[in-house]
C-alpha cells in the first residue's frame, strides 16, 4: 500500500494529508513550511503538547478555539495569565481541558519570554541540515538526535511537555525538517 494518495484534484499527497479535508488543507498549506516568529512557534509548540495522547485532527479542529482562549498565542499576553485565566481555560469546552497541559502552556510562555534571544533562535538552532525527502513514512523517524537535544534545552529553560517526540513533531510542522514524501506535490523552498 502506497504512502501517497492521488486526490480528486490529481495531486499526489502524503496519505495522511488526503484522509480528511481538514488534513488536506493543513498538509498542503502549512505542514512543513518554515515558521520563524516567536509567537507562531509558541503556538505550534503549545498545540503539539496538547496533541500528546490525542489525534492531531482533534487539535486542528479545535485550533480556532485555542487561538481565542490563548490570546492568539501571544507569548507576552499568555505569560501574564493568572489563576483566573487558568480557571477560564479549564472551563472552556472548545479546547482540551487538561490541567497539566494548560499549566505547561502558561509556564512555557513565561519561559519563552525569559529567553535572551527569543524562542525562534533557540528552536531553529536545532534544525538539522537539509536531507533528501523520505520515500515512505517507514523511513521517517519519531525522534532524532536534534529533537532530543531540543527537548533537553527546552526543559533546561523551564519548558514542560516537550519530549523528543513532541520536539520532532514540532520540527516537522514548522519546516525545520521536510518530511513530505519524495513524490508528494508539496514543494517547500
Amino acid at each position: 500500500m502506497s504512502d501517497l494518495v492521488v486526490g480528486e484534484d490529481g495531486l499526489a499527497r502524503c496519505k495522511w494529508g488526503a484522509s480528511t479535508p481538514d488534513y488536506a488543507l493543513y498538509h498542503d498549506r502549512e505542514w512543513g513550511r518554515p515558521v520563524r516568529d516567536d509567537d507562531g512557534l509558541y503556538e505550534r509548540l503549545t498545540l503539539e503538547a496538547f496533541q500528546s495522547g490525542l489525534s492531531w485532527l482533534t487539535i486542528l479542529r479545535k485550533r480556532p478555539a485555542f487561538r481565542t482562549a490563548f490570546a492568539g498565542f501571544s507569548i507576552a499576553a499568555v505569560a501574564e495569565f493568572g489563576p483566573a485565566d487558568e480557571a477560564r481555560l479549564m472551563a472552556d469546552a472548545g479546547i482540551v481541558r487538561n490541567r497539566l497541559k494548560i499549566e505547561a502552556a502558561l509556564a512555557n510562555a513565561r519561559a519563552a519570554l525569559d529567553l535572551p534571544d527569543g524562542l525562534a533562535a533557540l528552536l531553529w538552532s536545532f534544525a538539522p541540515p537539509p536531507r533528501p525527502r523520505p520515500a515512505t513514512f517507514a523511513s521517517v523517524p519519531a525522534l532524532t538526535p536534534e529533537s532530543t537535544a531540543m527537548a533537553k534545552a527546552l526543559k533546561k529553560h523551564g519548558f514542560r511537555f516537550v519530549g523528543p517526540t513532541t520536539a520532532y513533531a514540532l520540527m516537522q510542522a514548522t519546516g525545520m525538517v521536510d518530511d513530505h514524501l519524495r513524490d508528494c506535490h508539496v514543494r517547500i523552498v
